[in-house]
């Protein structure tokens, strides 16, 4: 799951960016309006936590402005502003949800789970192909009763590849949803994460469900 984060406040940003990661998220972070908006335009986000007091550009008007762009990803803005007009103006905006500093985190990183699955209807709770599940909620993976441990990127690319299950996935895509734009890695490396995912969630169950379609990509077969 991508987020954007719009905050710039320097601290807290970094402590989003590295809690956020921790938990599977793959995290961008920007600390003006103007470059928050031109991001979220840009590049496609599941979540946006955007700011309400930011140079450039506030909150408000960001979330505007993307509306009117047409680009409808669930925001929850964040604000250290405590009064029952600004949730109103956030909300009449177009954000989806607003959260008050100082905020519990295990609340803001439910809430973002929230927004996700309701903005997103089509993303089935629990992903399955066969025997094996996805659980997005708790960030778990099995094969039948054996519970599977994955690491943060691997879990990303395999549920990016199962919410596209039958069809064709390119390296770039893979790589343009799972890693920041400030990364820039080898496509190679998705080969690497490929490789760990079979060791894990195929070879020893004997079964084939990424298939590598060759000049293309990979694919999930239906299970």
């Amino acid at each position: 799951m991508r987020v954007l984060v719009v905050e710039d406040d320097l601290r807290l940003a970094q402590l989003l960016d590295r809690g956020l990661a921790a938990e599977g998220f793959t995290v961008e972070v920007c600390h003006d309006g103007r470059e928050g908006l031109w991001r979220a335009t840009e590049y496609p986000y599941d979540v946006i936590l955007l700011d309400l007091m930011l140079p450039g550009l506030n909150g408000y008007r960001v979330c505007a402005q993307l509306r009117q762009a047409g680009v409808w990803t669930p925001i929850l803005m964040l604000t250290a502003k405590n009064g029952e007009h600004d949730e109103v103006e956030g909300l009449d905006t177009g954000a989806d949800d607003y959260l008050t500093k100082p905020f519990s985190y295990l609340v803001l990183v439910a809430r973002l789970r929230a927004l996700i699955r309701r903005g997103l209807p089509e993303r089935a709770a629990v992903l399955r192909n066969g025997d094996l599940e996805l659980d997005p909620v708790d960030r778990t993976c099995r094969r039948g009763t054996s519970e599977i441990t994955l690491t943060a990127k691997e879990y990303a690319v395999l549920e990016y590849l199962m919410r596209r299950t039958g069809q064709v996935v390119t390296k770039t895509e893979v790589i343009d949803h799972v890693w920041d734009t400030s990364q820039d890695p080898d496509p190679n490396l998705v080969e690497v994460y490929i490789s760990a995912l079979r060791r894990k969630i195929d070879t020893p169950f004997g079964r084939r469900t990424i298939v590598t379609v060759r000049g293309h990509g990979y694919q999930i077969t239906a299970g």
